[in-house]
This record gives structure tokens, sequence and C-alpha cells, in this order.
């Protein structure tokens, strides 16, 4: 299948099309339905995952007669390795982003309107947001982007990608230059942790390390605002380094962690896998 890839390259842009259009077709579907009894936000996280599972579904079942756990969710040993490596590394980046701040006096906890937690309502956000962390992966990082990179290569797949994942971004609350620029760089590595790993479950670990943090610190995250907590994180300094309305992911700060990100995605201890798309890249 892999050398098919290659040398069939409108046969690769045919399959990346349809693809694209699955994606594209469930998303619009699935949104508006669930649009009716469900807010925004829940709407948009449950609309692409289930967009994004059958979108792969229906991909790899027609053009490669594959299953779903092809794409790189087969679950081993290995899988619960590199979930975990990708939860630190997202888990610690958002901490440094969040943390660091209060240490030196840029930020401080303060309590929140409601000062109390609502434990249902924060088990239903996690799992909410775990769900948003596998479609998005599943989209991004699934099919389309496995193919391409069989085909053409790991760096010329992972930089499109990445941008179409932040333009994918463009349309959030309060978003700004510098929070898509952050998310484009957030792209490119978990588009790398996927090259690294040969599974999914190393960019969704890392995915949802970040997503979860930020809301357990009373922050917005991509221009939301989740309340689950009894306090939230109110910043002493400028939009440039707090990321304004936007919340952190658009300033600086984590620009600089992004960096910080990549050091520990190099130096993880990784466990490769045998992702069925990849198969050019499953010899270290």
């Amino acid at each position: 299948m892999a050398e098919q890839s290659r040398s069939k390259p409108l046969w690769v842009a045919a399959k990346c099309a349809a693809y694209v259009l699955l994606v594209m077709a469930g998303v619009l579907v699935t949104g508006q339905l669930l649009a009716e009894y469900t807010g925004y936000l829940t709407a948009s996280i449950l609309g692409v995952f289930v967009a994004a599972t059958f979108a792969n579904f229906v991909a790899l079942h027609l053009f490669e007669r594959a299953h779903l756990n092809d794409v790189g969710l087969a679950w081993a040993p290995a899988s619960v390795r590199n979930l975990l490596v990708g939860l630190a590394g997202g888990t610690g980046a958002a901490c440094v982003v969040l943390v660091g701040p209060v240490m030196i006096g840029w930020a401080e906890f303060q309590p929140s309107v409601e000062q109390h937690i609502h434990w249902e309502n924060l088990a239903f956000v996690m799992t909410l947001l775990a769900l948003g962390a596998v479609g998005e992966e599943l989209v991004f990082r699934g099919y389309g982007f496995q193919i391409l990179v069989n085909a053409i290569g790991p760096f010329a797949t992972i930089l499109p990608v990445a941008v179409l994942f932040a333009l994918a971004h463009s349309s959030n609350l309060n978003v700004t230059l510098l929070g898509l620029v952050n998310t484009g760089l957030w792209g490119v590595l978990l588009g790398w942790a996927v090259i690294r790993s040969c599974d999914l479950w190393l960019p969704i670990g890392l995915h949802l390390g970040w997503n979860w943090a930020f809301p357990l610190f009373g922050v917005r995250l991509s221009g939301f605002t989740i309340k689950v907590t009894a306090y939230e994180l109110h910043w002493k300094v400028g939009s440039l380094w707090s990321g304004g309305a936007y919340g952190p992911e658009g300033g600086v700060l984590t620009t600089a962690v992004m960096a910080g990100l990549a050091v520990y995605l190099w130096r993880a201890p990784v466990r490769k896998q045998t992702a069925l798309l990849m198969q050019s890249l499953e010899v270290e």
C-alpha cells in the first residue's frame, strides 16, 4: 500500500479530497443537529468528534480495506506509555505558562463569582475536552495526514496541515494573530508527535494535557471561558504576555514554551508503533 501511494500522486490527492469532503459534510450535519439541543461549544466539539470518527472510518474501509484502529488508535502497552508521555508534556507546558507568572507576581488566583465547584460539571467538561482532543487529532493527524506523510514525506506534510489547523481556529472568540501563530506551532508539534510515535496516542496526550489544564486553572481556552473551579487567574501584565481575551494561547509565553515542549518531545521516551498508513516510518 505504501508503494502504491507514492507511485500514484493523483490517487493520493483524490483520497485526500474525498476525506476532506467527508469531514466537512460530517461537521456541517452533526454540528447543525447538535446545535438544536446543546450550546455552541458542546455542539462544535461533539460535531468534530463525530465527523472525524465517521470520515476516518469510511475512508479507511473504502480506500484501504482497513479498520479505525489502523489510523493509530490501536491499544497496546506502547499506547499507554505514549499517552502518558503526551499528557505529561501537555500538562507540564500548560503549568509553565500558568504557574510561572503567578510565582513571579505577573498573575494571581482570585475567587470566582460562584466560589464553589460543580463536580458534575467538571466531569462533563473534562470528558468533552477529551472528545475534542481525540476529534481534532483524528481530523488533522488522522487518515489524510498519514497518507500524505507516506506519499510526500513528513516535512512536506506537517507545515501545511499545521497552517490548516491554525485556520480552523480563526473563528474562535477574540482570536488574535499571535493566537493563530501559536496554534500553528502547536500543529507542527502535534504533527511531529505522530511521526515520533507512529500513532495518535502521543499527540492526543499532548493535546488533552494542555486543554485539561486551562479550565482547571481558571483561564480561557482558545477564547472560550469554561468555568469549572472556584477560582480564576487574573493577570497583572498586558495582553502581549497574558493573551488578553483569547487566553494565554494568544501570548508570547505560549510561544516561548513551544520551544521547550519541542525539546521535551525530542527527548521523551516515546515508543514507536506500527500505524498501517505510515509503513515507511516504522523503522527507527
